[in-house]
């Protein structure tokens, strides 16, 4: 067995870790909205994000190719196949070992940045600092605060805007049959357009700004006519307004969840197969590519990485963001959802590196910063906080130490 077989069995078991991982925190971290506001259970996001990651990652996910340095390094700067390999192997390892011991710490972070700080470590190291797009590298800072900004002030707007037009007046079902149709037609039109420029299938579809700029209003109101005529079914005639309410946006809540499990596995399963394919490929070709195309057998290792880790170990950061950041019921929860897939849809199209993790917390601020400071646990935010600061130079320094180890043993 030769020194290419030998990294690539290894590299599909470290991406098979990575997805894991990747089950276990970002997946069950977009989970844990509708799980804090108990518009599902455990075992339901379980089962949902499960069966949808893995049908998104096998059925959508296989159009996916990735650069493969994802812009952080320039590869065709590293002339060697086997340097890249063996660097790209330890970018995998030490990704998949932070993002455990954020798990197992309960802590959520984002795995494309442990991935991109995995991958900058081994490339300073090889290639020097010129071989690192420091510009690039800028933007995934810069995203640690606009992510989360975004998604407060998004999130923070859309529940004000509940409790105004919905909650705070005097009819309270009236004006939920008045104003749901009007946030079901939004909530579809956001996930037809996040479904069109962030899945695989959409982005083949080249469509522009200016094409969804014709599309959207033409949705919103298909949406809103459809809403309009099974509305009175939606909220059914009670004693308890709120409730009934709430059972509204519990339901809007399900279909979003489904929608972000399905949109996860078809994007974030390159996170951790994207590398592995990369060394598929120099194991393979004994070439190096600017591009990875991903087999569907690693698709269907990482969509069963993904189920597997939500399965066992998704539950502790779900509680983490779920429950302790702030108390979130069915209308501040479909806010949160709101909040982060528009953060994401926006901030993403214009070219800037956002995280989910990051906007789904600060989607749950803004809600929570909305009924007052008083109701956040600002402890709590600050450990996250510190544990995304500390990603990208962890899993660089990590990265380093296993590379040049396997260096020193290998190469």
């Amino acid at each position: 067995m030769d020194i290419y077989t030998v990294f690539l069995v290894l590299a599909v078991l470290a991406g098979f870790m990575m997805a894991f991982n990747l089950g276990a925190n970002d997946v069950a971290n977009s989970m844990a909205s509708a799980v804090g506001a108990k518009a599902i259970t455990v075992k339901q996001a379980v089962l949902i994000a499960g069966v949808l990651n893995f049908a998104g990652a096998v059925f959508l996910g296989a159009q996916v190719t990735r650069t493969i340095s994802k812009g952080i390094i320039n590869p065709e700067m590293i002339t060697d196949p086997k340097v890249l390999m063996v660097g790209m192997f330890a970018a995998l390892l030490s990704a998949g070992l932070w993002v455990l011991v954020a798990t197992l710490t309960a802590l959520p972070v984002s795995s494309t940045h442990s991935i991109v700080g995995s991958i900058l470590g081994f490339g300073i190291v090889v290639g020097g600092p010129e071989v690192v797009n420091w510009g690039t590298l800028g933007f995934v800072v810069l995203s640690w605060v606009i992510s989360p900004l975004f998604g407060a002030v998004i999130a923070g707007l859309i529940f004000s805007s509940i409790r105004k037009r919905i909650l705070f007046r005097s009819q309270m079902l009236m004006q939920a049959r008045k104003w749901a149709p009007f946030w079901i037609a939004l909530t579809c039109t956001l996930v037809f357009l996040s479904f069109l420029f962030k899945t695989p299938f959409g982005k083949n579809m080249h469509l522009t700004w200016w094409d969804a700029s014709y599309l959207a209003p033409i949705v919103t109101a298909f949406f809103w006519c459809i809403a309009r005529s099974f509305i009175h079914k939606l909220i059914p005639k009670v004693d308890e307004e709120s409730e009934a309410v709430e059972g509204l946006f519990r339901k809007m809540q399900v279909g979003t969840s489904c929608y972000v499990a399905v949109s996860q596995g078809a994007n974030d399963v390159a996170n951790a197969i994207g590398p592995v394919a990369a060394i598929y490929m120099i194991a393979r070709d004994h070439a190096l590519l600017s591009t990875a195309e991903v087999p569907l057998w690693l698709l269907i290792i990482g969509g069963l990485g993904i189920t597997l880790g939500i399965s066992v170990l998704g539950y502790k950061v779900m509680d983490t963001v779920g429950t302790k950041i702030t108390t979130l019921n069915n209308t501040r929860g479909f806010a949160v959802d709101f909040g982060a897939a528009t953060t994401v849809l926006i901030a993403s199209n214009l070219g800037m590196p956002v995280s989910t993790t990051h906007a789904s917390v600060g989607s749950i601020v803004g809600v929570g910063v909305a009924r007052g400071f008083g109701t956040v646990n600002f402890q709590i935010l600050f450990k996250i906080v510190l544990y995304w600061v500390l990603t990208v130079p962890i899993a660089a320094l990590s990265s380093i130490v296993i590379f040049q180890l396997l260096k020193w043993t290998i190469l």
